[in-house]
């Protein structure tokens, strides 16, 4: 199980690979091994993160509970350092990602929240909306199926769907493989629409700009303050469904207090993907992020032309 949040080991699968990504146990001592599943096929693939030799792919959340461990015993203090190593594994393939993604001018948005919110309805809807304003690519994160890859792939735009098994949330080393395999345009917009899960996901930098957390009002009103993490790890807050408020007795005021009692900084904006409410403030969000990260790429193209 994974130290952070208690979710099973699984395989990983990654669209259009034809190979099982394996995963690491981690033993009540600390030392590691491997397990790859029909992973041959891997042999000689050239990742661009930096890998040790003889390297595999396996999922950097390696799972260390007692479950996992082969001697009784495994102490909290150990626990505590073992989590902490694959934290900063995870945030080591991060800042890879990170680099890349900022080289390119591409503007990524790490979209968490609860199942059901409505996140795979919002991302089409956007997509459609910025159809000749912008390059779009989405990745995928679901425990199981591609459903949701395919309704991306409807609206036209390239997505590439990660299954995480019995995972429930991403790490920065899938989405690094995952991101090899799009064709991702300079000064683009990535989103990348994570496993539905308010527990470990506010935990795992995937290299991304910000982390947008959305908030359906078919929900409680005190999410924020029951999760806390996600909702103090997110930049924006997009309050979603808010067509549906007259048949609710979701309190608005609460919800957006609530946010603000854990991150007085997040920004909150209230939408509906089917009405359209809200939308375009959204859509004006994510245009200033994407200038802003554009901003490098033009400045390295305009000194690539001097230099010529």
């Amino acid at each position: 199980m994974c130290t952070t949040c208690g979710c099973g080991s699984g395989e990983v699968k990654i669209d259009g690979d034809d190979h099982h990504h394996g995963h690491e146990h981690v033993h009540a001592d600390g030392t590691r091994h491997s397990h790859d599943h029909a992973h041959d096929a891997d042999e000689g693939h050239d990742h661009a993160h930096d890998h040790a030799p003889g390297h595999r792919y396996a999922p950097v959340h390696s799972h260390a509970s007692l479950a996992h461990s082969h001697a009784p015993g495994l102490g909290a203090k150990r626990m505590v350092q073992i989590e902490q190593d694959i934290l900063a594994k995870n945030n080591a393939y991060a800042a890879q990602n990170r680099q890349r993604l900022a080289e390119r001018g591409i503007f990524t948005l790490n979209l968490v929240s609860s199942p059901g919110s409505g996140k795979t309805t919002l991302l089409c809807k956007t997509i459609q909306m910025l159809k000749g304003k912008a390059s779009v690519a989405v990745i995928e994160g679901d425990q199981q199926t591609s459903q949701d890859a395919e309704r991306i792939r409807a609206t036209g735009a390239p997505a590439i769907q990660i299954n995480t098994g019995k995972g429930c949330h991403l790490d920065a080393h899938m989405v690094g493989h995952a991101m090899e395999k799009l064709a991702l345009a300079d000064a683009s917009l990535l989103m990348i629409e994570n496993v539905g899960n308010l527990v470990c996901p506010a935990a795992f930098d995937l290299g991304e700009a910000h982390k947008v957390v959305i908030l359906s009002v078919t929900e409680g009103e005190d999410k924020p303050i029951k999760y806390p993490d996600m909702f103090r790890a997110a930049t924006l807050m997009l309050l979603n469904k808010c067509d549906l408020l007259p048949y609710l007795n979701f309190k608005v005021d609460a919800a957006i207090e609530f946010a603000r009692r854990v991150n007085p900084g997040i920004e909150v904006i209230q939408l509906s993907a089917t009405s359209g409410q809200g939308m375009d403030d959204w859509l004006a969000w994510i245009e200033r992020g994407s200038a802003l990260a554009a901003e490098p790429t033009a400045v390295a193209a305009e000194a690539r032309a001097g230099v010529r």
